[in-house]
């Protein structure tokens, strides 16, 4: 957990003090130094500098030559704890059925959910950890996770548990999320009060009470919960000391990114449809807006309007969205290289979003994010390349030779 990293070709996202998000113009700026050492002590960043001030200290070195070193990608929206996986309705996408054509015909969101009802806790966590595992290979060094594929109370508590249990057993940083209306399940199919009744007062409670999650989530979407509905579960949540994120714009614009705001949401994810007043009401706000490319990439959905939003001043942080229907993917390398090539952000916009900014959406930006004292060393040391703009050009290959968290080479 000490460990010195001289000689390194260039020193990415470098910041004396801790930032907050980064907007607009902001998000073209990436600080860095050439020729550089980085110390870490106790699994924290102690110190950073140029190499003809790098101290002689009797500690493990790492020889960074030719190498850059970059604090790990934050992923801010995953749902990567689920059952088996949906690759039956990627064909069926392939064949013309729709997203809501496959949610009608007993697909989608309805079908993740009866595979993880039937399934173990046990079996539940040795499926996640796996994927886990892969994530932080892929230099994620934090990372949201949220519930909404159980649907019933005993399958979202198991879902969450698994979280809390990943979080205890690996060291990357975990934020968990409920997500309890991710939709409505089919014995509540004419009883949708029913059901928001049933995740108020049946599964909110134990969740405050075994500290189950941190954030609260729902899907603002045509089909599924309506305004009033989401502004219903935020305020629940809001009781119970969770905090909001939400799905909104997906397909619709329904008024879900101003109920976001006027609750002071920490986030609003997906963001492929968006209107003039939605960028409006989204400005001199400290609620992040979530692109999340990966998913329009497999959904061949618009692309959140990523320079529209940043050239109107707004922050953008990005996030995989990994999950089993619409997103069977945690690379955040990919996300970030999509979003330069389908979104036209610069490599530093991207990299500001998945760093900084994603810290942002998920509450931890005192503790990862930037290279800046006193904050983890999670971090990326990439192969041999030649500038940080090959990262997300070799869009197929990712870049990266050894992943840190708290200092240490993970390995598992």
């Amino acid at each position: 957990m000490n460990v010195l990293f001289v000689n390194i070709k260039e020193l990415l996202q470098v910041r004396e003090n801790t930032v907050g998000f980064l907007s607009g113009k902001e998000m073209g700026q990436l600080p860095t130094l050439k020729d550089a050492f980085l110390l870490v002590k106790d699994g924290l960043i102690a110190d950073f500098g140029i190499m003809k001030e790098c101290p002689k200290v009797d500690i493990e070195t790492v020889d960074a030559t030719g190498r850059m070193l970059l604090p790990s990608w934050c992923d801010s929206h995953t749902h990567l704890v689920y059952a088996g996986n949906r690759e039956n309705e990627f064909v069926d996408r392939i064949n013309g059925l729709s997203y809501a054509e496959i949610a009608d015909n007993g697909g989608g969101i309805l079908n993740s959910a009866k595979r993880l009802q039937e399934i173990t806790e046990s079996e539940l966590y040795n499926q996640s950890k796996k994927r886990l595992e892969e994530i932080i290979h892929l230099g994620t060094g934090a990372v949201e996770i949220k519930s909404g594929y159980g649907l019933t109370k005993d399958a979202e508590l198991k879902m969450l548990r698994v979280i809390k249990k990943l979080k205890e057993n690996y060291p990357i940083e975990i934020k968990a999320t409920f997500l309890g209306a991710h939709a409505v399940p089919a014995e509540y199919k004419n009883d949708k009060e029913g059901y928001l009744h049933m995740l108020i007062t049946d599964i909110l409670p134990t969740i405050e009470k075994e500290n189950l999650a941190d954030f609260i989530d729902v899907f603002c979407e045509t089909g599924y919960f309506s305004v009033d509905d989401t502004q219903l579960i935020l305020e629940a949540g809001k009781k119970h000391g969770l905090q909001g994120k939400i799905h909104v714009n997906q397909f619709n614009a329904i008024g879900g990114i101003q109920v976001g705001v006027a609750n002071e949401v920490l986030s609003v994810d997906h963001l492929e449809v968006m209107r003039n007043e939605d960028i409006e009401d989204l400005k001199n706000t400290r609620t992040m807006p979530v692109a999340l490319p990966s998913c329009s990439y497999f959904l061949s959905i618009p692309y959140t309007p990523a320079r529209k939003m940043i050239d109107a001043g707004l922050p953008l942080a990005l996030a995989t969205d990994y999950n089993p229907g619409s997103t069977p993917s945690g690379n955040m390398n990919f996300v970030i290289a999509t979003a330069c090539v389908k979104m036209k952000m610069t490599p530093e916009e991207a990299i500001n979003a998945a760093t900084i900014n994603g810290a942002y959406a998920m509450n931890v930006l005192d503790k990862v994010g930037s290279i800046t004292k006193g904050k983890l060393a999670n971090l990326i040391l990439t192969k041999e390349i030649n500038s940080y703009n090959f990262i997300p050009y070799s869009f197929g290959n990712h870049c990266i030779e050894k992943v840190y968290l708290k200092g240490q080479e993970f390995e598992k």
